[in-house]
């Protein structure tokens, strides 16, 4: 029933508006697109990111958003690695290993009791 609506509804809508629209969100193939606008070279340099190397003696001027990324990262990285190394071993293996020890623990001390009550008499 809800189907039937909904393609009534839509039956409404002439098919040119549908494909006028359509076009001009995905470029329609009519003119430049955003990959070829002016101003974009035709075929890549050769070079990497596109970049021609620069003059002998000469440095690159770093980016607004290079600093800030290096720092934050490099941040992050020791965060994480010194957070993951620090943090408690909850594992399932560590805890039954743990509870063996502590049963092992209980038996020798029953056994050395029991050991030096018998000597008592």
């Amino acid at each position: 029933m809800l189907l039937k609506a909904l393609a009534a509804a839509g039956a409404g809508i002439p098919r040119s508006r549908i494909g006028s629209s359509l076009r001009r969100c995905s470029g329609g193939g009519h003119g430049a697109s955003r990959w070829t606008t002016p101003g974009h070279e035709e075929r890549p340099k050769g070079y990497l990111f596109n970049r021609s190397p620069l003059p002998p003696g000469e440095s690159r001027k770093w980016e607004d958003w290079e600093l800030p990324c290096y720092i934050t990262s490099f941040l992050t990285i020791v965060i994480l690695g010194v957070g993951l190394n620090a943090k408690p071993d909850l594992t399932l293996e560590t805890w039954a290993h743990q509870k063996a020890l502590e049963r092992m623990q209980q038996q020798q001390q029953q056994t050395d009791a029991a050991a030096a009550a018998a000597d008592s008499h």
